[in-house]
């Protein structure tokens, strides 16, 4: 027996669907059909109770000013705290700046072993081995030299105390001009205590500079095993659509920075060679310690090799002006050769920086950094560049 009644629509689905609305759409609840309208100017306005979360929330003002001040002091403290985190922790940031282009510039060669069947943690222990079994070859030879060198100066000293109460030596007539043996008693005398803190703060950046150098190779090894999960972990901060041409654009700069620092390297190297070789031709003195200051200083773009060749020059002076001479128009032919045949044929096409922009990269990074920035300035400018050219110049050019 069938009743007469009929059957009310079900509202469950209807509520939901305008529950999910957005905060613009979301109005008074909807009056089912066959429901009486009310007038609208009898009708109950509805509790605030009755009301939805969402339209609850929508009846929040969240333009107002109050709102908006304290989202920007949020954000301005937020920042703020980022800023002096980051100036707090700038040493530790430098080292791990640092190690990580080591470890780029050695990626290359460990690409290299893994690619003809060598195994990755194989691969980073043969480039480590022999990177710092360079190292140690370069200390090792560099130090007997230096050590005999201040053991002959120290011989000397006594001579060099008789030679200045001496009134027929060159020190001696010096000394009765100019009585410098009195003012540098003054000096010394007034600046003992000065004295004093400098070798205590040298004492402290010997040990800070040796305690840098073990953090930097223990993240090289972590940074040179982990590579290429570092590079997938990256990747993967983009969006999927994107992705493809984060990963082209990666790739190049992982290239672009690697090779650099390795072709960098490998000029220093030779360019030390070389002034080892012309040194010891000629009979210039220190010619060992001559040249790991010239492949060191090498590295630097622009200002180190400049200090090099005026350092060498002074010191060849020493043996005759000729020679002098002759070391600086070697230095300057080599510097020549070096810039127009060894780096195009090593480094290649890998950071096509230009001139203005390069001397501004190495002077910006080396007010910033030191050293290092000086280093690491033209990497950074070629992936500047690189990053404009293929991000921010196609998008102005189709607005």
């Amino acid at each position: 027996m069938t009743t007469g009644s009929t059957a009310e629509p079900d509202g469950g689905d209807m509520h939901g669907a305008d529950a999910a609305e957005p905060c613009q759409r979301a109005g008074p609840p909807k009056v089912p059909a066959q429901e009486p309208v009310v007038d609208a100017a009898t009708a109950e306005k509805p509790n605030s109770g009755d009301l939805s979360p969402a339209q609850a929330g929508c009846s929040r003002n969240w333009r107002s000013p109050f709102v908006m001040g304290m989202t920007a002091a949020a954000g301005v403290a937020v920042t703020y705290g980022v800023v002096e985190l980051i100036i707090a922790a700038r040493q530790v940031l430098i080292l791990i700046g640092c190690a990580f282009f080591i470890a780029m510039s050695l990626e290359p060669t460990v690409s290299w072993l893994v690619r003809h069947r060598l195994p990755r943690w194989a691969a980073v222990l043969s480039v480590l081995v022999g990177a710092l079994g360079v190292a140690a070859g370069f200390i090792a030879a560099a130090i007997p030299p230096l050590m005999a060198q201040a053991g002959q100066f120290s011989v000397q000293i006594p001579e060099y105390l008789q030679s200045v109460h001496d009134p027929q030596s060159v020190l001696g007539r010096l000394n009765a001009q100019f009585e410098v043996q009195q003012r540098v008693q003054q000096f010394v005398s007034g600046q003992s205590a000065a004295l004093a803190q400098g070798l205590l703060g040298a004492g402290k950046l010997l040990l800070s500079t040796i305690s840098g150098a073990v953090v930097v190779a223990v993240l090289v090894v972590y940074f040179l095993a982990a590579m290429p999960r570092i590079r997938r972990a990256l990747f993967r901060l983009v969006p999927a659509d994107q992705r493809p041409r984060a990963v082209g654009i990666g790739n190049q700069i992982f290239d672009q920075t690697g090779g650099y620092l390795l072709g960098n390297l490998i000029t220093s190297v030779i360019a030390g060679a070389a002034v080892f070789v012309w040194l010891v031709i000629f009979g210039v003195p220190f010619p060992l310690l001559l040249a790991v200051l010239a492949a060191l200083l090498d590295l630097v773009p622009v200002v180190g090799p400049i200090t090099a060749g005026v350092i060498v020059s002074l010191v060849s002076l020493t043996v005759s002006p000729p020679v002098a001479l002759a070391t600086v128009g070697f230095l300057v032919m080599y510097r020549v050769v070096e810039d127009y045949i060894l780096v195009p044929k090593i480094i290649g096409r890998t950071a096509q920086v230009p001139a203005v922009a390069t001397v501004v990269a190495v002077l910006l990074g080396a007010a910033l950094l030191g050293i290092i920035g000086a280093l690491v300035a033209i990497p950074v400018a070629a992936v500047i560049r690189l990053l404009l050219r293929e991000l921010v110049l196609p998008r102005l050019d189709h607005e």
